[in-house]
């Protein structure tokens, strides 16, 4: 039996809504769900706020709701509470980014059964180290962190999960290591994969174009970076 959607509590970093700037859904105005907690340790995380959850960080669900300035921050809430709290605000975007932090190091069925509910697209986006736990018509974007401090292996179920596997990249070695992983773990045939350039450098915006026109891949440019919205 599934848990209750009602009880199930989950540690939220910040509640906002923008557009999604990064993957297939590029342009799509989204409500974004920030979970708070990721072991995993990539150098070039932008929101390492997210990565511990302290007691002495949490505070009441009002707090987390669009933030003003990034914090460690995080709120206990439930997926009904999250839902009233999204319908309260008058968002008007249906789809939902489920992001961290790992949100894979939760089980998101019952916050997607609740959204779907009421007539929300579920995406989350992971590292694919921990198992996926989400409804059957979540969107899962995994993004493949290799050789991360934390020690995580991407897993080979997420990546036969996955409807979407966007590597970030900054260097020939890079490729060369997804390649490997590709190899090891190969998505479904219908996935779609991207190349993202770390931090917007040049020289790993321009890898990424050269190898996404060589195999025909997409490319994921980071969009809401270069428009500076969050």
């Amino acid at each position: 039996m599934l848990e209750n959607p009602i009880s199930t509590l989950y540690p939220i970093n910040e509640i906002f809504q923008t557009i999604q700037g990064e993957g297939v859904f590029t342009g799509v105005p989204a409500i974004f769900i920030r979970l708070q907690g990721c072991p995993v340790g990539c150098p070039w995380c932008d929101t390492q706020h997210t990565w511990e959850q302290r007691e002495s960080d949490q505070v009441e669900a009002t707090e987390v709701v669009e933030k003003e300035q990034p914090s460690s921050n995080w709120a206990s809430m439930t997926a009904d509470e999250m839902v009233k709290l999204i319908e309260a605000k008058g968002y008007t975007a249906k789809h939902v980014v489920i992001t961290g932090g790992e949100p894979a190091m939760f089980n998101l069925i019952p916050l997607g059964q609740a959204l779907e509910q009421k007539g929300y697209q579920l995406q989350i986006e992971t590292s694919g180290t921990f198992a996926i736990q989400v409804t059957p018509s979540t969107w899962v974007t995994v993004s493949p962190k290799l050789d991360m401090p934390g020690g995580y292996l991407v897993r080979p179920d997420c990546m036969k999960r996955a409807n979407e596997i966007k590597y970030p990249v900054a260097m020939q070695k890079h490729i060369e290591q997804f390649d490997k992983l590709l190899k090891a773990c190969p998505p479904r045939a219908e996935a779609i994969i991207a190349l993202q350039p770390i931090s917007q450098r040049p020289r790993a915006t321009e890898l990424a174009i050269k190898v996404c026109i060589e195999r025909n891949w997409r490319l994921s440019a980071q969009l809401h970076k270069y428009l500076k919205i969050e």
